[in-house]
């Protein structure tokens, strides 16, 4: 049974799953997990070390089955299918780069293909609600790989007027070997963003998923042989951080590293990348992002996207609004507004057509959440709803919100990453700014007004120095064209668009030296 957020009764294991629909989840009880081995070369392997991951289902807290658990020596192995598959001469370096954008469209059609599969092992492996996965996190990983399917054929150098007699241009070609580390909260996306602009140059690859979710990713590497990518190109390897995760980032023989994750892990990325090969690195950490409200703005259109910056994907989210900056005279009537919507979400089972949020990944997650709610109750943010777990299984929490935080607060300066809300006051625009600003990242930003006018606008834009992206009347609003990265210590790089391309290559200057005919 489903039911309301912060009912009593028990919601439906997994193993009680919507029927078999175009646009509905497999029947789990019917579904098999075919990849739980190590993808290196185009063949599955055993682990090098014989150990396993254990795969729960957080919905349930029930094992959903294990994986080959990667470690220093498999990605050895890794690294050196992929150095053979980036040699000079190899089918990978002697394909037209036209060939390389078609492959990446015959993945998207195999994803396509897949999507109801891969949409499922995203619910039961993440606890995201399988609707969002299939609509949403589906959608636009397929059109990340036909984005940069489209882009292979067209990454190209300048030719540049130097003085005297010679002739100079510039090539822009791939890194080489690319470790890249994703996250657990959007399994596979991540992958997609990934793995389509790396491919997209030309270069080769050593995926780490995380411990937590490998499923998506094993499945997409059966895609990638399916769809014809020569050997070696691309790498799985499922593992731990302090195991797989250190030898990429430490290996001297990976030329660059891509992580996506915790601001504490990617500091640990750079320190390895400093100590080993100076390897380049990408980074894509945290944030605290500040979403204003001001109070010329339409008020219910600003309460359910400031709802929906916040909450979607279980608050699971770096982009997520939750510090959220209300001007005082609409204080009241935003923070009574984004309690009612809050108190309609549906927990339950994500299988399930009509829910609205699932668990937690994991119960370290559980645990780290209620533990910052529990911290704003002690430091008088007045608790508005929710504030507790949900349910007797699994990692539920109650869709929370916060009134009267104070910058000092806890739940107002740490990453929460769950579904807790804070809504904060403000009285001028100067005040406001200040305060939005007064933290150590610097990810996303929204601003709520109808009167764009160009003082407030720009104003909030360019005294926000720490924030790369800022949306007006909007929120979570991304798109394979639009770049993504960070300031401050939410990270370095671009991905997305034609800026994550640059990550991906390296320029050459070549000079040639014109002979002079004989007068």
């Amino acid at each position: 049974m489903t039911t309301a957020p912060g009912d009593s009764q028990n919601h439906e294991p997994s193993s009680g799953a919507a029927q078999q629909d175009s646009g509905f989840p497999l029947p789990v009880h019917d579904m098999e997990i075919k990849y739980t081995k190590i993808f290196i070369n185009n063949e599955w392997h055993e682990s090098s070390c014989n150990r396993k991951i254990q795969v729960y289902n957080p919905a349930t807290g029930e094992k959903i089955c294990e994986v080959e658990e990667g470690d220093k020596e498999d990605i050895d192995k890794a690294v050196k299918a992929a150095k053979e598959a980036f040699q000079l001469g190899s089918p990978w370096r002697r394909m037209d780069a036209s060939e390389r954008g078609q492959l990446l469209n015959k993945l998207a059609d195999l994803v396509e293909r897949d999507r109801q599969i891969l949409a499922t092992l995203e619910a039961i492996d993440s606890g995201k609600v399988f609707l969002v996965a299939y609509f949403v996190d589906l959608t636009a990983a397929i059109k990340t790989l036909r984005y940069y399917g489209g882009w292979a054929d067209k990454i190209h150098g300048q030719t540049i007027p130097v003085d005297g007699d010679y002739f100079t241009f510039t090539r822009h070609e791939p890194i080489g070997v690319c470790g890249q580390i994703i996250p657990w909260n959007f399994p596979l996306l991540m992958f997609a963003w990934k793995i389509a602009p790396a491919l997209c140059c030309g270069n080769t690859i050593i995926m780490k998923p995380a411990e937590q979710t490998p499923l998506s990713a094993l499945h997409m590497a059966a895609l990638i042989k399916e769809a014809g990518f020569p050997q070696g190109v691309v790498n799985i390897v499922p593992g731990y951080g302090p195991t797989a995760g250190a030898a990429i980032a430490n290996h001297m023989e990976i030329d660059k590293v891509a992580f996506t994750g915790s601001t504490e892990v990617g500091k640990t990325i750079k320190t390895a990348a400093g100590n080993s090969n100076l390897k380049r690195v990408t980074l894509e950490l945290g944030g605290k992002n500040p979403n204003i409200v001001f109070a010329d703005a339409d008020l219910d259109h600003a309460v359910e996207q400031a709802h929906h910056g916040l909450f979607f994907n279980q608050g699971q989210c770096c982009l997520a609004g939750s510090r959220v900056f209300v001007e005082e005279s609409i204080y009241e009537e935003f923070v009574c507004k984004s309690v009612e919507r809050a108190k309609k979400r549906v927990l339950g089972n994500p299988l399930v057509p009509g829910v609205d949020q699932g668990p937690q990944i994991d119960k370290k997650q559980f645990e780290k959440i209620l533990d910052l709610i529990e911290s704003g109750k002690k430091e008088g943010a007045n608790l508005e709803c929710g504030g507790s777990f949900w349910g007797e299984k699994g990692f539920f929490i109650q869709p929370t919100v916060f009134s009267d935080v104070t910058d000092d607060m806890r739940i107002a300066k740490e990453e929460i990453f769950g579904p807790v809300q804070q809504i904060m006051k403000f009285k001028t625009m100067d005040e406001v700014i200040k305060r939005a600003n007064n933290t150590h990242y610097g990810l996303v930003a929204g601003v709520f007004t109808k009167e764009i006018a160009e003082k407030k606008i720009s104003s909030t834009m360019t005294r926000a120095g720490a924030k790369w992206i800022h949306r007006v009347n909007c929120y979570n609003a991304m798109s394979s064209q639009s770049p993504f990265g960070g300031f401050k210590m939410s990270g370095n790089g671009r991905e997305m668009g034609e800026y994550g391309l640059q990550e991906y290559t390296e320029i050459k200057t070549i000079t040639i030296k014109i002979p002079q005919k004989n007068s």
